[in-house]
């Protein structure tokens, strides 16, 4: 590659995107200067236990990204929105890629056989309305229909790229298309609400990709390897990045590393190539492949060369993180690996993460203190001693302010380092708004800090009237680095005093093994909507029913781990009272045991606490029902 990251850089040291940089023009270069060089491999296990590899050089994408665009030209306008409804795979990449090609905007989704999440595409489509939908040929027919239920006249073109031939790509003319164009629409996973869909431009996508590659510390040789759905911020992300600069990437599909963790792992390990590897991974992946992907005995496995494991889009836990480290030092993991970091659909992708030298970094605090807006370290091992784990430093050219969650309707005020407020942020990495709703994309995205800190503020080098978007996140400055405590919407305030649910959920988990790890969900009900089971003779809880008592009220809803399926509710019940009661000072009022597959997550595999609390007060959690929609809460 002839460029190198500096070359991105203007005179103040900020990442800016030139305005001939658009993904086409990325593409379009790999293209012409990297014909013969592998771009995107996939393997699929679906048939073979070792994987049949597919495999894509540049040369080949862009005669195949011609040939879908030209279709799509010959059946839609510049601007309309092209969704991708396709299984993991190279079909999935070349159909994303062919919608920016053809001048559309393109909209990444899934597969309606995908089990559980046929309620997500249904207000999605409909919220974007797309002319056309790419598909593979093997999903044709069941994306064919999805879509028979609406009259003729409103089902959207149905296009499966692997049978369009080459020669169509003689048709495709080169789009006029700028970098502050919007590429793709990338919905959110909804777990407070339902899914919006953020607007990415070329100019946001590259420089979010610029921001990873220099936090992370990649060249143009590292390679990466994901199993990540494409249709998630942090999948897609993964897959864009071979375009703007960088080795291939190697793709599977989220079933295959569940399956076999091991294949991952594999992938990742040291090649003739002596290229350095990366990935990106939800925090349940680590502890996953800690217990079941390691190598087999004499089987030869070497991660020294692995330069960066994201951890995110779902909080890190400290004990995911040393198993995974324990179980893959004696292959060489460097201990600098894992990178806890933060991110979010509407900044694109990423935030902040771990510097690429440093090991993540886990700072005990006070659990008082910190329920009341203060972080205050702590020892180790003392009463009231909570973990957080940092996610590093903030990316360059991007900014993120803390800001006073009460001064947020008058005039928003920075709070100082080591205090708690909503995490706001600024960059041109950014999206732009949500796709149809400018009444959320002003409140969301075109805020303004009126009062940033007089000294060692993190709003310096923004303009006075900069737009600054509400992450709905809290979050605290500590030692220079930036730690996510909770989201604005899912605090449980009982009695006046502040709870983080995880850290409850956590004390729940630890009270006792009868609980499924990762599955727990506490929130606050009024007392008055209680179920009447709560109120029963011998329910433990200690209330009684009053129409006019709305103090909240802490639930509880944990599904039974292996082997739990008919364990006794009462002493799990007593156990988890105990622990939350003495940890935290406040009364489980109802902990309800459920089979696993109750608890509504999102797409990206966070508990739906806003969607879990709707269906225990509607009462459809009890007598094991089993989620099968997506779990949006409705809009508050």
């Amino acid at each position: 590659m002839d460029e190198t990251f500096d070359d991105y850089l203007d005179e103040n040291g900020n990442i800016t995107i030139p305005d001939d940089r658009t993904l086409v023009d990325h593409v379009e270069k790999h293209t012409r200067n990297d014909a013969n060089t592998l771009a995107y491999r996939y393997i699929d296990y679906s048939r073979e236990r070792d994987g049949e590899v597919h495999e894509l050089t540049w040369q080949q994408f862009g005669v195949r990204l011609r040939a879908v665009a030209g279709r799509l030209q010959q059946v839609t306008k510049p601007g309309d929105r092209v969704a991708v409804l396709a299984p993991q795979g190279l079909d999935y990449v070349i159909s994303f890629f062919a919608a920016i090609y053809a001048g559309t905007i393109a909209v990444p989704l899934f597969d309606p056989d995908e089990p559980g999440h046929t309620d997500r595409l249904h207000a999605v489509l409909g919220d974007c309305k797309p002319s056309a939908i790419l598909t593979a040929s093997s999903a044709a027919a069941g994306v064919r229909q999805f879509f028979r239920s609406l009259p003729a006249a409103q089902r959207p073109r149905i296009i499966a790229v692997d049978a369009i031939p080459d020669s169509v790509g003689d048709s495709w003319v080169r789009p006029d298309i700028a970098v502050d164009d919007i590429a793709y629409l990338q919905y959110t996973s909804g777990s407070t609400r339902t899914p919006a869909g953020v607007e990415i431009t070329h100019r946001a996508v590259g420089t979010n990709l610029l921001q990873m590659v220099d936090a992370i510390n990649l060249d143009w040789n590292s390679r990466g390897v994901t199993w990540l759905p494409l249709f998630h911020d942090m999948g897609l992300l993964t897959v864009i990045l071979p375009a703007v600069g960088g080795k291939f990437i190697t793709i599977m599909s989220p079933a295959s590393f569940v399956r076999r963790p091991y294949r991952w792992i594999k992938e990742l390990a040291a090649a003739s190539d002596g290229a350095g590897t990366f990935a990106a991974a939800p925090n349940f992946a680590f502890e996953h492949a800690a217990v079941r992907g390691l190598p087999k005995n004499g089987e030869t496995l070497d991660l020294s060369n692995v330069i960066g494991l994201i951890n995110g889009s779902e909080p890190v836990t400290t004990s995911s993180m040393k198993k995974f480290n324990d179980a893959f030092a004696p292959y060489g993991l460097p201990k600098t690996a894992i990178k806890p970091c933060y991110g979010m659909a509407e900044a694109t992708l990423f935030v902040s993460a771990t510097k690429a030298e440093d090991e993540a970094k886990v700072t005990y605090v006070d659990r008082n203190e910190l329920n009341a807006g203060r972080m205050v370290r702590v020892e180790q091992g003392t009463d009231n001693a909570i973990a957080q784990v940092s996610c590093g430093y903030v990316a360059k050219s991007q900014w993120a302010a803390i800001v006073d969650p009460e001064s947020v309707d008058g005039d928003a005020r920075e709070q100082p380092d080591g205090h708690v407020g909503e995490i706001w942020l600024h960059g041109k990495n950014m999206g732009i708004g949500y796709w149809g709703r400018e009444a959320e994309t002003e409140a969301t995205f075109r805020n303004k800090v009126v009062i940033p800190l007089a000294e060692d503020s993190h709003a310096e080098g923004t303009a006075p009237d900069a737009h600054w978007m509400r992450t709905g996140d809290y979050g605290v400055y500590f030692d220079g680095e930036l730690y996510i405590t909770g989201r604005v919407k899912d605090l449980v305030i009982v009695d006046g005093r502040n709870h983080y649910p995880q850290d409850l959920e956590f004390s729940a988990q630890e009270a006792s093994n009868a609980l499924r790890p990762g599955f727990v969900a506490a929130f606050s009900v009024p007392a008055n909507q209680l179920p009447s089971e709560v109120f029963a003779q011998g329910s433990h809880s200690g209330l009684k029913f009053d129409a006019d008592d709305a103090s909240e009220q802490l639930v509880v809803v944990a599904e039974r781990g292996p082997g739990a399926g008919k364990a006794d509710p009462l002493p799990i019940a007593d156990a988890v009272r105990a622990s939350i009661s003495q940890r935290h000072g406040v009364t489980v009022r109802d902990l309800l045991l459920v089979p696993a597959g109750s608890i509504p997550r999102t797409s990206s595999g966070k508990i739906a606490r806003r969607a879990c609390k709707s269906a225990y007060v509607e009462g459809t959690l009890r007598g094991g029902y089993t989620q099968q929609a997506f779990p949006d809460a409705p809009e508050e």
